[in-house]
Formats: C-alpha cells, structure tokens, sequence
C-alpha cells in the first residue's frame, strides 16, 4: 500500500493551477532566513513530484541557490514552490492545496534560525541548518 496522495491547488488570484503527486504526504516547515525573508514566515510544504502546472505564463521564477529556484504568481505574488533543479521534486506551498486535511507536519528544519517569536506545538522531528546540510547538500566538486 503506498501512501502516494494526489494533490491540487491554485494561487489566490487562480492564474497559476498545480496538481501534483505526494509521495510521503506530510508537511515540512523550514525557518531559515531565506524562507522567513520570502514567505514573511517559516516556509511551510509538501514535497512532491510529478507537479503540473496550469498557468505557466504567470509564473515568476528566482534562481535562491546553485541547486534550487523559488516560483511564484507573476499576479498575485503568491508563493509557490521550491524547486531542485537537477531533480523532478517540487516542495510546494501547503497554503496552495485545495485540500490539506490529509497532511501532518512532521519535519521542521533550520530550527537553530528560527526567531524566538513563535513556537509550534506540534511534535516534528526537527533539524538545525548543520544537520540539513550534511543530509542534504550536494558534495563539494
């Protein structure tokens, strides 16, 4: 039994559409200063695949680092996603789905950026910057 959930959503003015595919349906929320800096808060997501977008035209990309680029609604300046550009996957905004009743978070990363203003109740597993560097970034050439 796979735990594959299939998701939809749409920007708040509905230029840009997406469906996309879930594969380990959860929520991961990340408070580093680049999320905090372009979503006015922790940057809260879906990792997914197989995302289609509708609205192509209307969508504004930003190259954030050699390894990923930040998409968002040329119209209503929604945010979108987080895209790693060698690969297929596609962190989408959670506040993008049509229906998110489905979703938990699980996974909070860069906790050691996170301002001392908020604190989240629910238990995750968390990740300070160090931590998701070595897990995740590409070794050095």
């Amino acid at each position: 039994m796979s735990d594959e959930l299939a998701l939809t959503g749409r920007c708040l003015c509905g230029a840009v559409t997406v469906s996309a595919s879930a594969v380990k349906p959860s929520v991961a929320v990340c408070h580093c200063d680049m999320c905090r800096r372009w979503a006015s808060g922790p940057f809260m997501e879906v990792t997914c695949q197989n995302a289609v977008f509708e609205g192509e035209e209307s969508i504004g990309r930003i190259r954030s680092s050699d390894w990923a680029e930040r998409g968002f609604c040329g119209k209503c300046d929604s945010n979108l996603f987080y895209h790693l550009i060698d690969n297929d996957e596609y962190q989408i905004s959670a506040g993008l789905l049509d229906d998110p009743s489905k979703l938990r978070m699980s996974l909070q990363v860069f906790t050691d950026s996170k301002p001392q203003f908020y604190e989240f109740a629910n238990k995750t597993k968390m990740m300070t910057g160090a931590e998701v560097a070595a897990a995740f970034a590409p070794p050095p050439d």
